[in-house]
C-alpha cells in the first residue's frame, strides 16, 4: 500500500513538467546543447557544426544554424551523431541563402539574417509544445495545411491562408524583456 502511495505522490508530482516540449528535446536540459565553457562553435553550442554534409544546391558544406542542427541530426557517415538524421533529398529545403519568391513567401520572423535556416520551421526548445517542435500550432499535426499555408499561401485553400499564424519563438528574448514589457 505505501508504495502504491508513493507511485501516485511521483505522478502528481512529475505531471506538471510532463506538459512540456513535444519530441525528443523535452528530455535535454540547457547544457545539452549549449554550453558556455565549452562550446564546439557558434551560439555556445557544445556539438560541433556539422561541416561535413554537403548542401545538395550549392556543393558547399551547411552553414549557420542549418549546420549546428546537423551535427545531431544527421547520419555519421555525415558528419552527424545519428540522432534522428534528416534526409536531405527527401525534406524541405533548409539552408537556403535565400528563398525564391515564385515557390515561397517566406515572412521575415521565420528567416536567420535573410538565410532560411531549420529554426524557420522549428523552434527546438522544450517550451516549445508544439508538433515537431514546428513554429506554428498544427493541432498535434492535424492542421499541417495552416503551418504549409504560412509560406505558400497560393497554394492552399484560401480559407487557410486568410488566417494569421502566430509563430513560437523562444530564440529572441528580446521578445520578453523589451522595455516595453513590464518584468
Amino acid at each position: 500500500m505505501l508504495f502504491f502511495r508513493i507511485m501516485i505522490a511521483a505522478v502528481f508530482l512529475l505531471l506538471p513538467f510532463s506538459g512540456f516540449a513535444a519530441g525528443g528535446h523535452d528530455g535535454l536540459v540547457c547544457t545539452g546543447c549549449h554550453g558556455i565553457h565549452t562550446a564546439k562553435d557558434a551560439i555556445i553550442f557544445v556539438v560541433p557544426s556539422n561541416k561535413s554534409d554537403i548542401n545538395p544546391r550549392t556543393k558547399q558544406p551547411f552553414a549557420g544554424t542549418t549546420a549546428l542542427c546537423l551535427g545531431c541530426h544527421e547520419t555519421p557517415e555525415k558528419g552527424g551523431m545519428g540522432i534522428k538524421p534528416i534526409d536531405g533529398h527527401m525534406s524541405h529545403p533548409y539552408g537556403l541563402d535565400s528563398v525564391n519568391a515564385k515557390v515561397a513567401s517566406v515572412p521575415a520572423e521565420l528567416l536567420r539574417d535573410g538565410r532560411f535556416e531549420c529554426v524557420g520551421c522549428h523552434d527546438p526548445h522544450p517550451s516549445n509544445t508544439n508538433y515537431k517542435y514546428l513554429r506554428v500550432d498544427t493541432a498535434n499535426g492535424s492542421k499541417m495545411d495552416s503551418f504549409c499555408a504560412v509560406c505558400h499561401p497560393m497554394k492552399a485553400d484560401p480559407k487557410i491562408s486568410a488566417q494569421k499564424s502566430k509563430f513560437f519563438n523562444s530564440m529572441d528574448e528580446r521578445l520578453v524583456m523589451s522595455p516595453e514589457k513590464p518584468q
